[in-house]
């Protein structure tokens, strides 16, 4: 049973269980709003960075660094791995504009035949394609979490403010 609802927690949404009720439960041990907002924003810049299956570890690593809420952050990392999936060859390609490369022609389906058929051989060909999409989540990066983070601070604050007990 949710204690707050006296709904039980299995008939709950699981967005509530996964997001909602994690960042209530921090915000009544005492994370602020602001820190808990960076972690957010970072999530979602973590959670799109333009290399596949490396994300997770990325954020792990981002997170353990600067003392972020791991849950959180791998909620809302997790949360965004459609726009991380659509956004990987966007970055590819502004990466490969900036520098001046010839643009890849390969879909991401393309792509992930090639390096199931040989991962050393893919490496090869587009380790250089990879490093182009970095440089250009790189220059995004910083943007985006400085956004996401001024939108969701106020939520964050007026969901604390709700949170706290009327005196």
């Amino acid at each position: 049973m949710d204690e707050k609802t006296d709904t039980p927690a299995a008939t709950r949404p699981r967005w509530k269980r996964w997001l909602v009720d994690p960042l209530k439960s921090q915000l009544t041990q005492g994370i602020t709003p602001e820190k808990l907002g960076w972690t957010i924003a970072a999530a979602v810049t973590l959670g799109i960075f333009p290399i596949m299956g490396t994300t997770s570890l990325v954020a792990f690593v981002f997170g353990a660094a600067f003392r972020l809420n791991q849950p959180v952050l791998h909620a809302f990392k997790t949360l965004v791995y459609p726009l991380h999936l659509a956004l990987i060859l966007v970055f590819i390609r502004a990466g490969q504009w900036l520098h001046g490369d010839p643009l890849l022609t390969l879909s991401i389906p393309q792509m992930l035949m090639r390096f199931q058929n040989d991962p050393v051989q893919f490496a090869r060909d587009f380790g250089l394609a990879a490093w182009r999409g970095i440089t250009a989540w790189l220059i995004v990066a910083p943007l985006l979490t400085l956004a996401v983070k001024l939108a969701v601070t106020p939520l964050l604050k007026g969901m604390a403010a709700r949170l706290r007990p009327a005196t």
